[in-house]
């Protein structure tokens, strides 16, 4: 069973105790700290330290870091990450989501932290050192997104597997250096891609004519609709239904399918969108959704 998968259960089952996680991050997205701390000693006292309560204790790291509360997110996050590790003396960090959430939340704050503070290669260190740990696990995007956003921009493009696919058979991806390059990595349960595709689309349309090429590699995550199981060819088929349904505007483009773009990217989050330039380098690793503005201005710098 997958990560994503389990998550996906997660939201389909009933919450205990209101949902810890859930709890946390609406008292701090109202910058309440102290009930934020509250629910945390509280679910605590009556069910010890658990995988719910590190990815709830993960969420005061990131919250501190968004608030530029550097000390006090290195804080949270030592202490999420010393956890973390306790409980992978006794589990398989990717036996259920929460663990792996928690500790790649960890790890990502202090990482950020240090970088905030002007010690990129100190930063750079500690992704490095727990990708080697950790590369056979769910951490693995997650931690080369991390590793991407502090050093991909302005360095060769990795490479794309190309080997299976959905719609028009891609070109090698070395033949296409000489011309700007747009990836849109998306997933077939990804909402925030699907409000994406139309901003793909219509900056496909006005820029193929100049040169630009647009990609749209997506993986198998082991399930369809509903968190189903599925075969891999079954997936396969499910995720061309989405693409055809929910982007109809792209079906000229070829869409790579491979877990390997997406752990050499470290496209985690979805949509991630890399923009290369005509001498094959990155010139843009954006995880998350842009404006059509923002990637429009972009693409024009490309051109």
């Amino acid at each position: 069973m997958t990560v994503r998968r389990l998550a996906f259960l997660l939201l389909l089952s009933s919450f205990s105790f209101a949902d810890l996680t859930t709890d946390v991050r609406t008292a701090l997205s109202q910058g309440n700290f102290t009930a934020a701390t509250t629910e945390l000693e509280n679910y605590r006292t009556a069910h010890g330290v658990d995988p719910d309560y590190l990815e709830a204790l993960s969420w005061m790291a990131r919250a501190s870091l968004s608030a530029n509360q550097f000390d006090q997110a290195a804080t949270y996050a030592r202490q999420t990450e010393t956890l973390a590790r306790e409980q992978l003396q006794h589990r398989a960090m990717d036996a259920e989501p929460h663990l792996p959430l928690a500790l790649g939340a960890a790890l990502e704050v202090q990482a950020h932290v240090l970088d905030a503070r002007g010690q990129q290669a100190q930063a750079v260190a500690l992704l490095r050192r727990n990708l080697a740990l950790y590369g056979n696990t769910s951490l693995r995007a997650r931690l080369q997104k991390n590793l991407n956003l502090m050093g991909l921009t302005g360095q060769p493009a990795p490479p794309l597997s190309t080997a299976e696919f959905i719609g028009p058979r891609p070109k090698p991806f070395a033949s296409l250096k000489g011309s700007p390059v747009l990836l849109f990595f998306w997933a077939h349960w990804c909402i925030d891609c699907k409000h994406e595709g139309p901003v793909i689309t219509q900056l496909n349309s006005e820029f193929a004519a100049r040169g630009l090429t647009v990609l749209a590699p997506t993986q198998l995550y082991g399930y369809v609709a509903r968190g189903e199981d599925a075969k891999p060819k079954d997936e396969l088929a499910y995720a061309e239904k989405v693409w055809q349904q929910f982007y109809p505007g792209l079906q000229s483009l070829p869409v790579p399918v491979s877990k390997a773009n997406f752990d050499r990217y470290g496209a985690s989050t979805t949509p991630t969108l890399v923009l290369i330039d005509r001498k094959g380098r990155v010139a843009l690793y954006h995880p998350g959704v842009m404006s059509y503005e923002d990637l429009k201005a972009a693409i024009e710098k490309t051109m």
